[in-house]
């Protein structure tokens, strides 16, 4: 009864939050905190077909025993796939550097457990054990709360959508910038007089506009040139934004606004857009397989970033727990 209670205060708690602003990073947390707390009351509730409660939690256990195995390895091989396909970019190493810590953790976690001693070696294990488990658990809460942001928002309507952009090679629109826009063709075809804001500026290694190139692409594809602004400035999601919407609002313009990117991307773009008092909604494109996890850690990290000051002391007190009740026995 008592865990019933808790799962349906969490759930409801999530519900007002969603309905107000669907665009808050504390909504990850509470999606997770309810799917945890409803969970339990479920398994309690099978409590009364014990066979069927020992079937889940054999199925739990060694799903998690499984996913402990395979999962730092499989990071590995994706860091080596990003490194080779990539290029040779710190960011293409997330992966990687993501399967060594969690091995690197294991590692003294069971070294902990086999000799049981010094202290210290079994503090430092607790230690890494609550801080990646902390870590994990934020990771989970946004990457599942990012599928369902981007569910609830794929068939979002509006009068203007604005492609970010991603970088060019050389003046060419590589894949994962023509998956954006081939998004933003799918919603101009539902919504034929909207505007098309095409926003990214030139890099150094680049021989156009990201801006040109992209609106070339859509003008190919079919859309109307009289409908596509070109903003050639922006070098950041930030400024993607901001610029973007400037100059729409240059131009009279008062409808509803639709941004474009990557499915990996479409969460903490929502959430910088609130953070920065922008009225906009984000859709997602499709991204190759292969990108998905280095992409989604590369977000991860970033939103660690940004709420850096809770995060830290988040992470400080699960790190120095164990040693203050080692010292305190």
């Amino acid at each position: 009864m008592f865990s019933g209670v808790l799962a349906l205060i969490a759930v409801l708690i999530f519900l007002v939050r969603f309905l107000r602003e669907p665009r808050r990073l504390g909504n990850a947390v509470w999606f997770a905190v309810a799917l945890v707390l409803t969970g339990l009351w479920l398994l309690g509730q099978l409590g009364r077909v014990s066979w069927l409660q020992s079937v889940v939690l054999t199925l739990f256990l060694v799903l998690a025993l499984m996913s402990a195995l395979v999962l730092p390895w499989a990071l590995v091989a994706n860091g080596v796939v990003m490194w080779r396909r990539e290029g040779h970019r710190v960011a293409n190493l997330l992966s990687l550097l993501a399967g060594l810590g969690l091995l690197a953790v294991f590692a003294v976690a069971l070294t902990a457990l086999w000799f049981g001693h010094p202290q210290w070696l079994v503090v430092v294990a607790l230690s890494a054990l609550l801080v990646a488990g902390y870590l994990a658990f934020v990771f989970t809460a946004l990457l599942l709360y990012s599928v369902l942001y981007s569910r609830v928002k794929r068939r979002a309507r509006a009068d203007a959508v604005i492609v970010l952009g991603s970088g060019l090679l050389g003046d060419r629109v590589p894949p994962l910038l023509a998956s954006r826009l081939d998004r933003a063709v799918v919603f101009w075809r539902r919504c034929p007089e909207a505007l098309v804001v095409v926003s990214g500026g030139q890099g150094p290694d680049e021989l156009k506009s990201e801006a040109a190139a992209m609106a070339g692409y859509l003008v190919a594809a079919g859309v109307p040139a009289a409908q596509v602004v070109l903003e050639d400035r922006a070098t950041t999601t930030d400024e993607n934004l901001r610029y973007s919407v400037a100059l729409l609002g240059e131009r009279g313009f008062t409808g509803r606004v639709l941004a474009v990117t990557n499915n990996y991307h479409v969460f903490r773009t929502a959430v910088l857009a609130r953070r920065l008092g922008l009225r906009l909604d984000v859709i997602g494109a499709r991204t190759a397989s292969y990108f998905v996890p280095s992409a989604f850690l590369r977000e991860f990290v970033a939103l660690l970033v940004q709420y850096r000051k809770t995060n830290a002391a988040a992470c400080f007190v699960l790190a120095a727990g164990p040693a203050a009740l080692a010292l305190l026995s």
